[in-house]
């Protein structure tokens, strides 16, 4: 990671991007963790820490921040609920502060910080959409990372019926608060990795509109990963499973979009 404040400041974060600030769930990534908010403490906006049930260690180290920061915003769960559950306890408490846009950033170090900047400027310019990072892996990802990504963003397209959501399972997003947390008391998401894919399905079934941008994603050598393997990917076949009946529902809708764009395509090239 690194670069994100020099990236800040050749973006020059205008005057919309003073009410945003950063989500970091957290499960046992207290070195990781830190160095994490380093590097996002330059950009001046509050960084809201969700501790979901850590161990001992993570958690001293996780005070030790919150004492050394002014920007860290402490928000502990009593027990592990999972990620999608820590995001959105976090994103409740960004309602609380008052802000209107939150970017997602996960606590493993994997994410490029030096792309943080220009994710806020552009969620700035588009206020009413989702920033979604798609990643541009080197060769530390696992194979078996790659090639769930690959299934997992095909289901995407069957269950909205487009190429539109190139990439569900990238936890770097900037989401628009009110719409998140409206979306989350009307269903019942998914508190653990399906979150992530859950929650983007269902913005853009409710038409919220989703801008893609590449972000560099590194698996550093002995990271910290929570993704198991078999329970995780269980658990997102069991979400796809409730999205495909939720496409059905809406089929005529989605097939009615589907339409549209190939329309305006054509009108465009003819």
């Amino acid at each position: 990671m690194g670069g994100v404040v020099e990236s800040a400041r050749s973006a020059g974060l205008s005057a919309g991007a003073r009410k945003q600030g950063f989500v970091i769930p957290v499960y046992n990534h207290g070195k990781a963790a830190g160095g994490v908010v380093k590097e996002l403490k330059g950009l001046g906006l509050p960084i809201i820490i969700v501790d979901d049930g850590s161990d001992g260690e993570t958690r001293e180290a996780l005070e030790k921040i919150r004492a050394e920061e002014p920007l860290a915003v402490p928000v502990r769960l009593p027990e592990n609920r999972g990620k999608g559950a820590a995001v959105f306890a976090g994103i409740e408490k960004a309602g609380e502060l008052g802000l209107s846009h939150v970017l997602q950033v996960d606590a493993d170090g994997q994410h490029d910080c030096g792309r943080v900047g220009f994710f806020l400027e552009e969620s700035a310019a588009h206020p009413e959409a989702v920033i979604c990072g798609y990643p541009e892996y080197d060769d530390s990802v696992p194979a078996s990372r790659r090639n769930g990504r690959k299934i997992a963003n095909t289901w995407a397209k069957i269950v909205t019926l487009s190429t539109e959501v190139i990439e569900t399972m990238l936890g770097f997003r900037v989401y628009p608060v009110e719409k998140v947390l409206r979306l989350c008391r009307k269903h019942r998401l998914d508190s653990r990795m399906g979150f992530d894919v859950e929650l983007l399905i269902r913005l853009y079934w409710e038409r919220v509109p989703l801008i893609f941008h590449p972000v560099r994603v590194m698996y550093p050598a002995g990271g910290v990963s929570h993704f198991r393997v078999v329970r995780d990917n269980l658990g997102i076949s069991w979400v796809f499973t409730r999205l495909c009946c939720g496409m059905l529902l809406r089929f005529p809708l989605l097939l009615g979009r589907a339409f549209g764009r190939a329309l305006r395509r054509g009108t465009k090239h003819g």
